[in-house]
């Protein structure tokens, strides 16, 4: 009992001094005046959140995602002179691009940050609640830009079952815009709600970061059309999908959520990141599997990899392992070179199911969850319940 009460005092010591700092800190700061004009009023006063109920914590995330859009848009004319017609069509281009997707990262944000500091015993107030959420919102923000370039490179037609940004009438190559605008408003919605917080360049830091890292694996995935068939590689699907997904949809919601909690420990974050960076790489081999055996129905999409000439889980293994010569030729032929719904795109899934890929990707998986759960002695600061959050999210899930 004696422990118990000595442990509640130390909190309530680590409780007090962080207030301290944080008020020590909006008492030093004096905004960021470069960029101070013009003056808006209604940016200078507290911010009143929603409130969120945990009993509804899908509604109450989407609730965040408008007041969200209402706010930056609210911004837009006072503060950058948009045209009152322009500002309902940034508004209209947020809502296409932020409804229909499962939102497991942004959410997670909140799970992770609900666990993390359940475990350290720190309350968990409403404001905090929406502040997990508008991380949440931050990722599927960063997402939603990657997503509308991404499918204006890869020549995409779908998302989220619905035709992509740049199909959409009157939009076109203005799409590519848009996507900058949704980039930056990231960074925007990260100053509005965190500035004030004396963790805030550690914010900043995890999400420019994080974008680079993004867009270094995106890098790597468009140069692969200028490569041979055998520069295709597992090791250089490995490299592409470590650095354009895992680090995005994978470290950074419990990154996120780990620096809220007042965590700075560089082996605790070294320690999540290794396990999240192979739950990363085993969720993209799931996306390449379901884009060639998943239907646009089950997955939001219609696949277009094998359109695409995409260094796949598939492909990779197909020619450089299990693949005849025959095999290969076929490969040479018409891989990136049919397309999609033609009878050569068919015979390329065809001979993907000739050769037990399927069967190997079911072994695959297996051994990514044995190679996770290997490691569930090793994390430090962030409770294991965190991770099996995320398992049970993406294990053997068929969309």
């Amino acid at each position: 009992m004696a422990e118990t009460t000595q442990t509640i005092e130390e909190l309530q010591k680590k409780l007090e001094e962080m207030t301290k700092e944080r008020d020590a800190w909006k008492e030093k700061a004096v905004g960021f005046p470069a960029t101070s004009y013009p003056k808006r009023e209604w940016l200078q006063g507290k911010i009143t959140y929603p409130e969120y109920v945990l009993d509804d914590r899908r509604g109450s995330f989407l609730k965040i995602r408008d007041f969200l859009i209402d706010e930056l848009c609210a911004d837009l004319k006072p503060g950058y002179e948009v045209p009152e017609k322009e500002v309902d069509r940034v508004r209209k281009m947020l809502k296409y691009n932020l409804e229909g997707g499962k939102m497991n990262r942004g959410m997670m944000v909140v799970e992770a940050g609900l666990e993390i500091f359940k475990s350290k015993g720190i309350p968990v107030h409403n404001d905090a609640l929406c502040k997990f959420a508008i991380l949440g919102w931050c990722i599927e923000w960063l997402q939603a830009w990657l997503l509308i370039a991404d499918d204006i490179m890869d020549d995409s037609k779908t998302r989220r079952g619905q035709p992509c940004w740049y199909l959409t009438p009157h939009v076109g190559n203005i799409a590519i815009n848009d996507a900058f605008l949704v980039e930056m408003m990231t960074f925007k919605i990260l100053k509005r709600h965190f500035s004030s917080e004396p963790f805030y360049t550690q914010l900043l830091d995890l999400f420019l970061e994080t974008t680079f890292q993004t867009e270094c694996g995106q890098l790597l995935d468009t140069l692969c059309e200028n490569l041979d068939m055998n520069d295709l590689t597992t090791q250089r699907w490995e490299l592409i999908v470590k650095y354009k997904t895992a680090f995005y949809s994978f470290y950074i919601a419990v990154a996120s959520g780990m620096i809220l909690a007042g965590i700075t420990d560089l082996e605790a974050f070294n320690s999540a990141r290794e396990i999240l960076i192979i739950m990363g790489v085993y969720f993209q081999a799931q996306d390449d599997y379901l884009d060639c055996y998943g239907t646009p129905e089950q997955i939001g999409k219609i696949g277009t990899d094998i359109q695409d000439r995409k260094c796949s889980w598939l492909f990779t293994h197909a020619y450089h392992t299990f693949g005849s010569q025959e095999d290969r030729a076929y490969l040479d032929e018409h891989y990136g070179r049919t397309k999609v719904n033609s009878p050569e795109e068919q015979a390329i899934k065809d001979l993907f199911t000739k050769l037990k890929l399927p069967e190997l990707y079911k072994k695959y998986e297996e051994e990514s969850y044995e190679k996770i759960m290997a490691l569930k002695n090793t994390t430090k600061e962030v409770p294991w319940s965190v991770f099996e959050i995320f398992l049970a999210k993406i294990y053997k899930r068929t969309k």
